[in-house]
This record gives C-alpha cells, sequence and structure tokens, in this order.
C-alpha cells in the first residue's frame, strides 16, 4: 500500500453556534485500503463526510483528497470521488439501465463507451437481469447494488459509502461485503465507509476509525486496538455460573480493579477489570459456592473493542451525551452498546 495518505485531514473542525460537530479530526487514508468510521448517530460521521465531499464549509482545518483541497478545489475533488448515501434515491419510473445512462452522460460519457460500461457494471454488481426494471420496483439491497454501479460509472479513485448495508437482507448483506471488499482488492480503489454496523464492518475494513461526540478517539487495525486497551489494563471476560443470582455482581465488584459488573441478555456475567482476574475470580466464586460453567477472557472483537474505548472516554453513563433512537426517545451509550450487542449476536447466528 503506498505509503502516500490520499485523504488528509488536520485540525478539522466544524461548529454549529455553540455545538461542535467535529473537533480536531487528524486522519489518514491510504490507497486501496478499506477504511471504516464507527460510530452512533451525530458522532459526526456525515457532518465529516460533507466536509471531505466540499459540501459544507469546515471552521477550522483543511481536508485533503488525492491532493486536492475539498473546500477551495471542490469540483477537482467530485470528479474523482463517488459518494453512495445511505438511502440511495434513483428516479422511479425509470429503469436501472435508464439511470445509470443519465449519471454517465452528466459525467461526460455517451455512445457505445456509455452502453459498454453500463453493462459491464450491471454484470459485476449482479444487477443485468433487473437492469430493464424500473428503479421504483427496486427491494432496497437492489438499489444499493445498483448505487455502486451509479458511483461507479465515473470511475472514481475514493468510494464514500454512508451505512451502505442498513437495512439489507443477509444474503445481500454478504453479497454487497463481498463486492465492496472487491473495489479495493481487485481495483485499487480507496474506500471510506461511516457505519455503526460492527459486524459488517469487521469483515471488511482493513482500519477503523471509533467517532463519538465528533471526536476520533482511536484509529487503527481492529487487532492493534485490542491490543492496546489491553496494554492500558483494560480487560473483558464473560462468564456463566450456577447459579446466577443478584448477589453475583455484587460479588465479583468487591474484587480489586473490576470497574463494571452486569448480566448479559443470555444470563451472563459481563465484567471489565484494569487487570487480569481470572486466577483471584474463580477462588472467589468457589469459596462462595458458585458453579463455575464458562469462563472466557474477551477483548479482539470490534463491539468487545468499540464498547471499552467508550468506556475509556467516560461516555457509557452519561445521558449527557445521549443520541436518539429511531423512535427519538433518547438513551445513553449504554443503550446504544447493548442493542448493538445484540444485533451482533443476531448476525453471528444467522
Amino acid at each position: 500500500m503506498d505509503e502516500t495518505a490520499i485523504i488528509r485531514t488536520e485540525g478539522l473542525t466544524k461548529r454549529y453556534g455553540a455545538i461542535t460537530a467535529v473537533s480536531n479530526l487528524n486522519l489518514e487514508i491510504f490507497p486501496g485500503e478499506v477504511f471504516g468510521l464507527l460510530g452512533p448517530n451525530g458522532a459526526g460521521k456525515t457532518t465529516t463526510t460533507l466536509m471531505l465531499l466540499g459540501l459544507s464549509e469546515p471552521t477550522a482545518g483543511t481536508a485533503w483528497i488525492d491532493g486536492h483541497n475539498c473546500t477551495r478545489e471542490p469540483i477537482a475533488v467530485k470528479r474523482m470521488v463517488g459518494y453512495l448515501p445511505d438511502n440511495v434515491g434513483f428516479y422511479p419510473d425509470l429503469t436501472g439501465r435508464e439511470n445509470l445512462r443519465f449519471t454517465g452522460r452528466l459525467n461526460g460519457l455517451q455512445g457505445e463507451a456509455c452502453e459498454q460500461r453500463i453493462d459491464d457494471l450491471l454484470v459485476r454488481v449482479g444487477m443485468a437481469a433487473d437492469a430493464d426494471r424500473r428503479a421504483g420496483t427496486y427491494s432496497r439491497g437492489m438499489r444499493q447494488r445498483l448505487g455502486i454501479a451509479d458511483v461507479l460509472m465515473k470511475d472514481p479513485k475514493v468510494i464514500i459509502l454512508d451505512e451502505p448495508t442498513l437495512g439489507i437482507d443477509p444474503e445481500g448483506m454478504r453479497e454487497l461485503i463481498a463486492l465492496i471488499r472487491e473495489l479495493s482488492v481487485r481495483d485499487g480503489r480507496t474506500v471510506l465507509i461511516s457505519s455503526h454496523q460492527l459486524y459488517q464492518v469487521q469483515q471488511i475494513c482493513d482500519r477503523v476509525g471509533i467517532f463519538v461526540r465528533g471526536e476520533l478517539i482511536a484509529c487503527g487495525r481492529i487487532d492493534e486496538l485490542g491490543q492496546q486497551l489491553q496494554n492500558e489494563g483494560l480487560y473483558l471476560l464473560e462468564m456463566q455460573t450456577e447459579p446466577a443470582d443478584e448477589a453475583l455482581c455484587e460479588l465479583v465488584r468487591q474484587v480489586e480493579g473490576v470497574r463494571t459488573a452486569e448480566f448479559t441478555v443470555d444470563g451472563g456475567v459481563r465484567v471489565a477489570s484494569a487487570r487480569d482476574i481470572r486466577g483471584e475470580l474463580t477462588a472467589l466464586l468457589a469459596v462462595h459456592g458458585y458453579a463455575l460453567l464458562q469462563l472466557r477472557q474477551r477483548g479482539g472483537d470490534l463491539d468487545e473493542i468499540y464498547q471499552k474505548y467508550f468506556e475509556k472516554a467516560g461516555d457509557r453513563n452519561d445521558t449527557a451525551n445521549a443520541t436518539p433512537d429511531s423512535g427519538g426517545t433518547v438513551r445513553p451509550f449504554s443503550g446504544f452498546m447493548a442493542q448493538i450487542r445484540e444485533k451482533w449476536q443476531e448476525k453471528r447466528h444467522k
């Protein structure tokens, strides 16, 4: 991979009055890399994307794509960047092929060259059989695949995808993930994915950045982030005991170094600690009459890394920094992480 960053930001900041949406973002993404920008709604991901696309002017700092200033040279940036929003729209009365033809002509493609590219891309994204149906009849997964074909019509160096797998069935999700990965491996394109769907991101991204309250609080390969947290004294383990009563968590919290101990949805206990407490915990449970059925040190999965960084940032129980859910109810990040864990487990068992 080229050592020169194709996407680079320095001190990138965006404020809306007293609210700071993005704060002092310093980021480098390299050619051919799939990079995941992770965080809940309201974390600043979309604002960052808008500044990269030259659609929103930063309050401070600068962003560049392939050497072009995103604020001062927005047209040059748009020529080399393809953007797929979370809810891609097409003209519903036009067929998939006609929508691609329209995009091709907007980007200067005409005649046989345009038609050949359309045919090639429809095959590549698995939409050839449905190309002549009206786009208004497509499922969300079909629109997303057509959206990738639409993005590729102008042959971009960089592709930015906003929640690309949201609302897609498991089979469609697997196909889309394979297609996105192919854009990097086969084409050598740089892909930036903005998402909160951790399971999908873990399968596809070379590196991830964790975003909260407009700040990038961690950035690196998933294995690097996990090791860094453990080196800093953040451990996570899960256990199953018999019995699993209310006194169990209180007992575990008495062990020196334990930060949190809470029941999981499957009746187990998840423990976060500042050191490895497995030996001490095993002895303590035996003394108090608990049969230890399972004990596993965690820390390598993205949802665990994600949760631990939020805890480290002091946001886990911070209701002042709560985010609204789909029904408009405000909930803290701990609620957000509980939902993430449940969705993760659902996907892993499908």
